[in-house]
């Protein structure tokens, strides 16, 4: 490389430094003064945000739940908005333990996601209500389906859109078969294995009856688990349940008519409703956000200078993902 390209990448890189620098200050200036910055935050994987102003000592807690509920590892430097499940739980703890926030909301928009991962949320849910008693509210968005809905079941409210998708009352798996199409092409899979059902559910032939009810004993057990966390939460009567939750999805609307939720509302609708019903109308109103903002910047500035390269890194870590069939509480269409 000659002194003139040298030359040319150093300014590039003190321009990109010097951006992110500028951006970091603006943000840090402009941070509300009762939380000012402290660099010990540094190391906090989320940071707060006043949305509405109230009493310090007394907080509402608004964690946002937006996408499928998957425990996968995304990419820290290029993916900082996606949902991340082991920092949503750490969220969930925090607005547990702050003993100036007194309920938390929950805004959920999502299909659903995986059985273990929904899971953990419900129970996390159920621990922060029975340890602190305190109030705990749903907050639909345009989608709170399957995974969505189990983890609402719980709370002390759940409030959606008229146009809220919700319901998908069910588990689900699913895989491709080209078993056909690769003997038409005449491609042969060499498998190797332990044990009959050790590639159960394989890509690659058909799938035997034997198979198929082992896999739908398990749908089962664990569609039972969902059919409970419904009775138990909106006490309702497993029969009305497993009338319900056929697998098909309700509007807001629909779901308030046959009491899967409580009201029609927004956001802010749910976030009124929990300062009236619990006399805590000066409270401040916080957002947790993911990520400390200097993160969030340097992910931005690194996509806004790769473009499609930063693209082409989340699609390889996608595909790196287990392709392995899992059941789901997800609603797919």
């Amino acid at each position: 490389m000659n002194t003139k390209r040298w030359i040319a990448l150093v300014v590039a890189v003190g321009l990109f430094l010097f951006s992110i620098g500028f951006q970091f200050m603006s943000n840090i200036l402009s941070t509300d003064r009762d939380e000012a910055f402290n660099f010990a935050n540094l190391d906090q994987q989320f940071s707060e945000k006043v949305v509405e102003e109230g009493s310090p000592g007394s907080k509402i807690a608004v964690l946002h739940l937006n996408g499928v509920i998957q425990d996968t590892t995304p990419s820290t430097l290029l993916n900082t908005g996606s949902y991340n499940h082991k920092r949503f739980l750490e969220m969930l703890d925090h607005a547990g333990d702050d003993d100036s926030v007194k309920g938390i909301v929950l805004h959920v928009n999502t299909p659903g996601g995986g059985v273990v991962e929904s899971a953990e949320i419900h129970d996390k849910i159920l621990e922060i209500k029975e340890e602190t008693e305190k109030p705990i509210y749903v907050s639909m968005g345009n989608t709170a389906a399957s995974g969505g809905y189990y983890i609402a079941a719980p709370s002390d409210k759940i409030v959606a859109h008229k146009a809220t998708l919700t319901g998908s009352i069910g588990v689900i798996m699913q895989s491709i078969n080209f078993a056909e199409l690769a003997d038409e092409l005449g491609i042969d899979f060499n498998t190797i294995k332990s044990g009959e059902h050790k590639d159960i559910l394989s890509s690659y032939r058909e799938m035997t009856d034997e198979e198929r009810q082992i896999l739908q004993s398990m749908i089962d057990d664990m569609y039972d688990d969902f059919v409970d966390v419904i009775v138990q939460g909106r006490e309702m009567t497993e029969e009305r349940v497993r009338e319900l939750g056929d697998g098909r999805v309700y509007t807001g609307s629909q779901a308030l008519e046959v009491d899967l939720v409580d009201e029609i509302g927004s956001l802010d609708d749910t976030i009124s409703m929990m300062k009236e019903e619990h006399d805590i109308t000066e409270a401040r109103v916080i957002e947790y956000e993911n990520g400390f903002p200097f993160g969030q910047l340097l992910g931005g500035s690194v996509q806004s200078m790769f473009g499609q390269e930063a693209d082409l890194i989340g699609i390889k870590e996608m595909l790196q993902q287990s392709n392995a069939p899992r059941a789901m509480y997800l609603y797919s269409r």
